[in-house]
């Protein structure tokens, strides 16, 4: 599992309801375009966005067509309108879970607004997209607010910019294609080719999916020639609203979008179980996600039904993955005593250039975030190890683990074949220490 695929967990899939009565989003006084800067973590778009005069931070997610907001433990101030319960359908292997829906909402981001937008508000306990992102995310934003404008998307800047499409004109572009796309309630796909282990070409249908980290998902019943190859493993590869997503990992030989060409791409094959959901759109063979997105500067121009990709740095990435078996999340903050190193001065002889420095250390309590293991791989070497769901990571070859972003640790785990990874983990109290190899599986 790719460092930048761990959190797959917040692919989602909303049923789809009436928006009557809601109106477009829309650039304020007058502008033709504005932009904003993004966070970008483990390749996903986090941005902040004013929900009724509140700011809360949001995932950006095409692969959603509706407005998602959860996570307001901290943010209780925020006042929804109109509420009302509904049943929502997501990936995952559980059934439809309650919601509530919510009328005439303003959003706001930087100079783009959207009035009396609907919002589907899930409950704390059903989707905790925090714990596995380490910091607060309080909502998933997608369709309806991208396809009211011309979007670029510059993963190397980090910045989005949003254009009024009635006044943008294309520019000649060196290096850049542009594909059609095609449309399924709102969300876009497109067509690419793929060559699988045993050599065969053929086209698929993949759904352009932001907000999931993995490279690729195929559908197994969907194609005569999506096959699972030999060299696979079983994995968890996320949550969704419908609960966790469970499947098989590997690589295909290729994945080519016009003239664009990735070789030994990551690939997963997510049970049948866990996509019910998806399985409605029978054209639909898989999805493209953000592991192959963030290697363009992209442009995503709904209104013509095209996108539009450019080559980046990222482009010649290496395809990795979690080879440690050990799936994390926020464990919330623990109190901590630091030590910290204080210089003073004395004079000796009250001669000024006779003056003494030392160093002492003093000591002060903080709060600073766990991260707990939540799954761990069968078979896997850090299961062999000896560790548990439920460990609370101390520290992490010899460094605090407070000390890393829940990212840095997983760019740890998946590092090269046989290297040692060294944790010190609290259980109940009790500080354990443990080593294994990292593990290529394929």
């Amino acid at each position: 599992m790719n460092l930048k695929q761990f959190f797959v967990f917040i692919i989602i899939y909303a049923l789809s309801f009436s928006l009557c009565g809601q109106e477009k989003f829309y650039l304020s006084n007058n502008l033709k375009k504005s932009s904003i800067s993004f966070q970008l973590l483990n390749n996903l778009i986090v941005i902040p966005v004013e929900v009724n005069g509140i700011e809360l931070l949001f995932l950006l997610d095409t692969g959603v067509d509706r407005t998602i907001l959860f996570n307001l433990a901290t943010k209780n101030s925020v006042r929804l309108q109109g509420m009302e319960k509904i049943r929502l359908q997501g990936l995952g292997e559980g059934s439809a879970i309650e919601a509530l829906k919510s009328k005439n909402n303003t959003l706001r981001i930087d100079q783009v607004i959207g009035k009396r937008q609907m919002i589907y508000v899930l409950r704390d306990a059903q989707f905790q997209l925090s714990a596995k992102m380490g910091i607060d995310i309080n909502g998933i934003i997608g369709g309806d607010l991208i396809e009211d404008f011309i979007v670029k998307v510059n993963y190397s800047t980090k910045k989005i910019t949003f254009y009024d499409p009635a006044f943008y004109k294309y520019k000649n572009c060196k290096g850049c294609s542009t594909f059609p796309l095609e449309f399924y309630k709102r969300k876009p796909l497109i067509n690419v080719k793929v060559e699988n282990h045993l050599d065969e070409k053929f086209d698929v249908k993949l759904l352009i999916d932001s907000g999931g980290s993995d490279a690729l998902w195929l559908f197994e019943s969907s194609h005569p020639k999506i096959e699972v190859p030999e060299n696979y493993f079983t994995d968890l590869l996320g949550q969704g609203l419908g609960g966790n997503i469970y499947g098989k990992r590997s690589k295909i030989n290729k994945l080519k979008i016009g003239n664009f060409d990735f070789e030994n791409v990551s690939v997963s094959y997510p049970d049948s179980t866990s996509i019910v959901s998806v399985q409605k759109n029978k054209e639909r063979n898989g999805t493209l996600g953000s592991e192959i997105l963030k290697r363009f500067h992209i442009i995503y121009d709904y209104g013509n039904s095209t996108i539009t990709l450019k080559k980046n740095a990222n482009y010649k990435d290496i395809f990795t993955y979690n080879k440690s078996g050990i799936e994390l999340v926020y464990g919330g903050d623990m109190l901590v005593s630091e030590k910290r190193p204080v210089f003073t001065s004395s004079n000796t002889n009250n001669q000024s250039e006779n003056s003494i420095t030392q160093m002492i250390y003093t000591y002060s309590l903080a709060y600073k975030p766990s991260f707990q293991i939540s799954f761990i791989r069968e078979n896997s070497t850090a299961k062999k190890a000896g560790l548990r769901v439920g460990d609370i990571m101390l520290e992490i070859n010899g460094k605090t683990a407070y000390n890393y972003s829940l990212e840095e640790i997983i760019f740890l785990l998946s590092g090269k074949e046989n290297k040692r990874i060294r944790l010190k983990v609290d259980r109940d109290g009790r500080h354990l220490d443990y080593a294994f190899l990292l593990k290529d599986l394929l």
